[in-house]
Order: structure tokens, then C-alpha cells, then sequence
């Protein structure tokens, strides 16, 4: 690997340091690794928005090569939003610019005294004055740099007014609205008085074996290309699976409360492109193109907007319009709001007005009566600008839902809001929202497309009924440790390539021997590394569970099928037998711990091989 870059914005020292051989071969790069860089950081009295919190920046050592699929990196902190483990990872250019200019990772400690921008050419490293950038908004703020440097395709990751005023689902954002935008990073990046960080290398990503790494990318992206998953992508998008997801009850409506919509659905990928779109976008090294670009009234170009932003303001809001889907999905990309947070937060705060929990009187005289398409745009403004009702809806859903002593109607694992794949269509998601390191992450593990068929037969996955139960818990477990490895590469989840031919590449790549178990190992390990920082950071057994509203039925059940909902104790206890974890305490034990080459982290190795690992420093908070 190549240095980390670490800066001190309190004190402007900038460093570098190597990653030990031994951590990269166990963890590879990416999400794992930067857990295992930041994990003796990463202490239960350590708040997020501090300067002595970190926020770390990392590639894999396939971001930036040529392909497939290979144009991610990561961020990781402690979350404001959870106080847990934060990761988010994001797509574009960046990443591959902070390769080319000669580091794998960039981390950041401190806090400037005013408001700077972090510009990073090859080894020129500099803090600029950013008083003047303070205020506008992350597109804004890309040109503004790119300007004034005068360098052109320099890549800016930069925050909006919602990452200055700490908002706990603030997103980072690059490229063509390219986001970070889960977990709160860009809140972490705000406390730090950073409003963006600049890029521009003149070198080559390191590959150890770069003519057999040629040949071998050059067949998976050919092979890519004709693979029916990025097929469906490039046509229509990340919404081209929407209609089987609404056919399936995956697709949740009005909160989660309804499963079908009142008229015919549009918010598809096939009516975006019958409508609105123009043309497709790309990230580097990707050949399947899943972004859109599209028109809308004024005919201006803008980006389209993913199937999570699409029914988050669409059918979970009671609102069926793409058009105005997108333009929201515009306005929480320039303010620097996560759009599935802040769509899950407003349909929280509609279900308590219908409740008659809330009422005018706390709304300042707004009327969230569902299907309002007015008083949602009004809502994204006042957040982010921290206005009237807004500033209750900036806070997100689990603490909108304990203000109005409602917390049972978040939908929410862990403060972290949960995204459109409901459990009710396809059980595996339940698992993965109680388990995942972040809270309820989509991202973590994609496994609504294993239970509607993309099952890889090298990974001994197997393919059950979408609403089984406990029977799934071990390839729940399986592909959690499949995409901690994606996410360690860092490689696009959309990328359908064969896992032999990934380990290939990695190989390539590396200069490794490693077979398909070997990599599979290290994201297990990945996984349980995570797991054990939560844990220290305050984590317990009773977090691993699922929002009440995944517990009963669809108001609506009959119309998808009966009133099913998984079986999420057995499935739970399941999954706890496939992981070696303590059934009594959800977590690994010191043999497991281990096993996976994590006995560094157990306090007291004794004899007993069912000890707890009790790394927290309260584990009752």
C-alpha cells in the first residue's frame, strides 16, 4: 500500500505513515482496514463532533484501477448519528484522484480555528482559507475550488450548510452528486470547520501485476457488459428493480404502513426513462453507467435520482411523482442531507400528525396531511436551514419519535433511519438492518437481490423463499462477509463478477495468493472487528432488533399476499449459531475472536474458551 496522509487541522502538521503488511493482508483495505486504524481511537467517552474524534478517508487496492467497478472509497468515524461504528462509502473520481497523487487514505484529527479547505496535489499539501465558501452549497463549493486552484479535473469532496451546522445525517458529496451520505460524515467533516478536501495526482494506481491485472479486468468488464443485472442498470437505472420490489411487498408505502399504492405506480425506473431521462453517468472504471441524468421543466441537465431517494419522496411520503423526487433528491444533495434519513425522518413526523401526536401547534401551522407535495419541499428547506419545525426534523428519527414519546414509530435501527427493502417482502433484510455495524444499512449487505435470485454458487450461497425464516440465517451471515469484502476493495456492490474472478483480480492486484476462502475470511474478520468496536463504544445484545412496524403485518396485508412478518427471534438466534457468536450476548467469544486472528483485542486470554470479550468501558449505556 501506499502512505496514509494524516493532517492535524488544529495544529496544520501534516504526516504520513505506512500500514502495517500484516493489517493488510488480514483486513485488505478499505472499511476493514480503516476500522482497524481507527479501533484504539474509537472509545465510549469520544464524542463524534470533537477535534480528538478522527475521520478517516480510504481507498482498496482496486479504487482507481481499471476496473470493474472500481471508482469507491470509504469514510469512517464514530457516527454522530448512532454513536456507533459510522461508514459510508461513495462512488465518482475521488477516490482514484487520491490514489494518483500518491496515498491510499487520508486521515484527519483536529479542528481548524476557522473555516479551511484541504487541497492535496501529489505531495503539495496545503490548508486554504474556505471563510468565503462557508455558506454555499457542495456543488457551489466543487466549482468555486476547482476555480480558484485553476487545476481542471481536480475532484472535490466537499459538505453543504447542513455539514457546518452538524446535522447527524449530513453527507460529503463529489463528482455528479456522488455521496457519502450515510452516518453522518459530513457532520464529522463540519465539526472540523473543513468545508472540503481537493484532489489532483499526476501519477499511476500501484498494481503489483499489471499485465496479467490488464487482461484479467478487460474480460470482467466484457463479461459485465453482458451480465443481465447491468444490463437492467444501464437501461433504467437503480430503480429498475422497482416494480418486482413493489410486486414483492418490498416496497413500503406511507411509512412502512402499506405495501400498495392508491393509483398506477410511477415511481419506476421505466417511466423515468419513458419521461424525464437524457443520458447516463458513469463512475470511474465502470462500464454498466447505472446513473441518469435527466430534464425536468426548466431543461437544465441535473442528476437522477436512485431508487432509495425515488420512494423515499415517492410512495413512503404518499407522493407518486419522479420529477419531484428528483428535485428533492437535488436539494438534499446541495444542502448535504442524507436523503433517506431525512425522507424516512418527514414520514415519521406525517404518521404522528395522523396519529394526532403532533398537531399545528408544534409544526408551526404546517399541514402534514399525506400526498403534500408543498409542505415536503418546504420541510427539506427548513432543515437545512434550521427553521421552525425543522430544526425537530434535522435531529432524525429516533429522536423526533423520544420528543414526542413515540420511539416505537421510528423506523430506525440504532439511529440509523432505515431504507426501502422492507422484511415483510424479503425476510433476509430484517437480519441485516439488526446486525449491521452502521444500524439499519442497505449497504452492508444487498441481500433483497439474493432473496429475489442473485445467488453465487462459489460462495456455497444458497436461494430460498423471500419470506423464509431461520433457514437463512447462515447465508445472511455469508453474504454480510461477501460485501465487507467489496467494501474492503473498495469495489461497487453492482458489479455482478464472479467471486474466483475477483480473487483473481485481487491477486493481481496485490501481488496475493489468496483463494476464494481466504477473502472470505478477511471479511468475516472485517465484520467481527466492527462488531467488537460497537460493543466497546457501548453496543449490546438488545440492539440487535427490528423497528415495531417490521413486527406487524401491512394495514394493507391482504393485498400483497396474507399478513406475514418474519420470524425475527428464531431467525436472530439463527443467525448468532452461523456467526460463532455467545447466544446469551451476541458477540464473539475469545475463540472465535481467536480464530479470525482477533485475540489482540480480548482483555484476559484464559482458559475459557466461552468467555465474553468485554471490551466496553460501560456496556450497560
Amino acid at each position: 500500500m501506499q502512505p496514509i496522509l494524516e493532517v492535524n487541522l488544529s495544529t496544520g502538521e501534516v504526516l504520513q505513515f505506512s500500514v502495517p503488511k500484516d493489517w493488510e493482508k488480514d483486513f485488505i483495505g478499505g472499511a476493514s482496514l480503516a476500522a482497524r486504524i481507527l479501533y484504539e481511537d474509537l472509545v465510549q467517552d469520544l464524542d463524534p463532533l470533537s477535534p480528538d474524534a478522527p475521520l478517516l478517508f480510504m481507498n482498496g487496492p482496486l479504487t482507481g484501477t481499471t476496473g470493474p467497478a472500481v471508482g469507491r472509497f470509504v469514510i469512517c468515524a464514530r457516527s454522530p448519528a448512532t454513536g456507533l461504528w459510522g461508514e459510508s462509502n461513495c462512488g465518482g473520481f475521488w477516490g482514484p484522484e487520491l490514489r494518483r497523487a500518491g496515498f491510499d487514505g487520508l486521515l484527519l484529527r483536529g479542528r481548524a480555528a476557522e473555516p479551511v479547505y484541504l487541497s492535496v496535489k501529489d505531495d503539495n499539501i496545503e490548508l486554504r482559507p474556505a471563510g468565503h465558501l462557508w455558506g454555499k452549497d457542495t456543488y457551489q463549493t466543487q466549482e468555486a475550488i476547482v476555480h480558484e486552484l485553476g487545476v481542471s479535473k481536480t475532484r472535490v469532496a466537499a459538505i453543504g450548510v447542513a455539514g457546518e451546522a452538524k446535522i447527524p445525517f449530513a453527507l460529503i458529496l463529489c463528482d455528479h452528486g456522488r455521496v457519502a451520505g450515510r452516518t453522518g460524515m459530513g457532520a464529522v467533516m463540519g465539526s472540523k470547520n473543513l468545508k472540503a478536501v481537493a484532489v489532483k495526482g499526476s501519477g499511476s494506481v500501484p498494481v503489483v501485476d499489471r499485465p496479467t491485472f490488464r487482461s484479467m479486468r478487460s474480460r470482467a468488464n466484457r463479461d459485465l457488459c453482458h451480465d443481465p443485472v447491468s444490463q437492467a442498470l444501464k437501461a433504467l437505472g437503480t430503480a429498475s428493480g422497482a416494480d418486482y420490489f413493489d410486486y414483492l411487498g418490498e416496497m413500503p408505502k406511507r411509512y412502512f404502513k402499506r405495501a400498495k399504492f392508491d393509483e398506477e405506480l410511477r415511481i419506476t425506473g421505466a417511466e423515468i426513462s419513458e419521461t424525464i431521462l437524457d443520458g447516463v453517468s458513469t463512475c470511474h472504471g465502470c462500464v454498466i453507467a447505472c446513473g441518469r441524468v435527466v430534464r425536468l421543466g426548466d431543461g437544465e441537465k441535473r442528476k437522477g435520482a436512485e431508487y432509495e431517494t425515488l420512494v423515499g419522496f415517492g410512495p413512503n411520503l404518499w407522493l407518486n411523482d419522479p420529477a419531484f423526487a428528483t428535485r428533492m433528491g437535488e436539494l438534499c444533495d446541495r444542502y448535504g442531507m442524507d436523503s433517506i434519513s431525512l425522507s424516512n425522518t418527514l414520514g415519521l413526523a406525517f404518521t404522528l400528525n395522523e396519529l394526532g401526536i403532533i398537531d399545528h401547534s408544534h409544526t408551526g401551522g404546517l399541514d402534514l396531511e399525506w400526498g403534500n407535495y408543498e409542505v415536503v419541499e418546504e420541510l427539506v428547506h427548513m432543515t437545512a436551514r434550521g427553521e421552525g419545525f425543522g430544526t425537530i426534523i434535522s435531529e432524525g428519527a429516533r429522536a423526533l419519535g423520544r420528543r414526542f414519546k413515540s420511539e416505537d414509530q421510528a423506523v430506525q435501527v440504532n439511529g440509523l433511519e432505515v431504507a426501502y427493502h422492507d422484511p415483510r417482502g424479503a425476510s433476509g433484510m430484517g437480519l441485516v438492518y439488526a446486525t449491521s455495524p452502521r444500524g439499519a444499512c442497505h449497504n452492508q449487505s444487498d441481500y433483497f437481490m439474493v432473496d429475489i435470485g442473485q445467488v453465487e454458487d462459489e460462495l456455497e450461497l444458497k436461494l430460498f423463499h423471500p419470506r423464509s425464516g431461520s433457514e437463512k440465517a447462515a447465508n445472511v451471515a455469508r453474504h454480510q462477509d461477501w460485501r465487507t469484502v467489496f467494501n474492503s476493495l473498495v469495489m461497487c456492490f453492482f458489479a455482478n463478477t464472479p467471486p474466483a474472478t475477483l480473487v483473481d483480480l485481487t491477486n493481481a492486484a496485490c501481488g496475493l495468493d489468496f483463494t476464494i476462502e481466504d477473502i472470505m475470511k478477511c471479511g468475516e474478520r472485517g465484520w467481527n472487528l466492527k462488531r467488537m468496536i460497537n460493543h466497546r463504544l457501548g453496543q449490546t445484545q438488545q440492539d440487535d432488533c427490528l423497528p415495531q412496524a417490521f413486527l406487524n403485518p401491512y394495514q394493507d396485508a391482504e393485498e400483497v399476499g396474507g399478513d406475514f412478518v418474519p420470524d425475527f427471534d428464531s431467525m436472530l438466534q439463527a443467525y448468532y449459531a452461523a456467526r460463532g457468536w455467545q447466544p446469551e450476548t451476541g458477540y464473539p467469544d475469545s475463540k472465535k475472536l481467536k480464530e479470525l486472528g482477533l485475540d489482540w483485542i480480548v482483555p484476559n486470554q484464559g482458559d475459557n474458551n466461552n468467555e465474553t470479550c468485554d471490551c466496553s468501558r460501560d456496556a450497560s449505556n
